[in-house]
């Protein structure tokens, strides 16, 4: 079994694996592993993540809003990949058995407003302009492609595929799949006919 690993993963890398599994233990005992490097600000807020599993370097910021206890909801079996960053400002849910790819970035906030009234102006620091959050919902057995970008108020339904490199602006039906910037749905799947069919 051992020497199956070192052969998998090269020595130093069975080392790191080790090392991470030690780490999962103590740190978060309901993951399968959590690698290292990561960064989490507001670790209080997450909820779930039970057989969570994680590539390196996921950067979690979970911030203060007008709400005084932003949460994000990692349901059962979720996989995250390398590079993956997740803000959170008010909520973000991912469903059981969601699969993200590397380089993901989701977002339920932005600095300032850009619609409707109160509008932020382009003369004050975006960084002093106040939050504006929407919740984010990935439902269940969802796969997010490499390099996606999820912005605020955006529903993701259960089964769903989300192509690479897609910026997804709204919400995606249930059992589709949706491609592009900004992310619009190419198909569906067709449960009488078992496939995937264009629309």
């Amino acid at each position: 079994m051992i020497i199956e690993k070192i052969k998998l993963y090269g020595f130093w890398g069975y080392i790191k694996l080790i090392r991470d599994k030690i780490f999962t233990i103590i740190f978060f005992p309901n993951a399968r592993i959590v690698r290292l490097p990561i960064y989490i600000r507001g670790r209080k807020g997450i909820r779930g993540a039970e057989n969570l599993t994680t590539g390196v370097n996921l950067r979690i910021d979970i911030i203060n809003s007008d709400i005084s206890t932003p949460i994000l909801d990692i349901g059962k079996n979720v996989e995250i990949n390398d590079y993956v960053h997740i803000g959170v400002a008010d909520s973000v849910s991912i469903g059981d058995n969601t699969l993200i790819a590397s380089k993901v970035f989701i977002s339920d906030h932005s600095h300032g407003s850009y619609s409707g009234d109160n509008q932020s102006s382009p003369n004050s620091t975006p960084i002093c302009r106040a939050l504006k959050s929407k919740k984010v919902a990935i439902g269940k057995n969802v796969w997010i492609g490499e390099f996606v970008c999820i912005l605020p108020g955006v529903t993701i339904g259960d089964g769903s595929i989300i192509g690479a490199m897609s910026v997804v602006t709204k919400d995606i039906q249930a059992n589709s799949i949706a491609v592009g910037s900004p992310a619009k749905v190419i198909k569906i799947y067709d449960e009488t006919r078992c496939q995937w069919v264009s629309i």
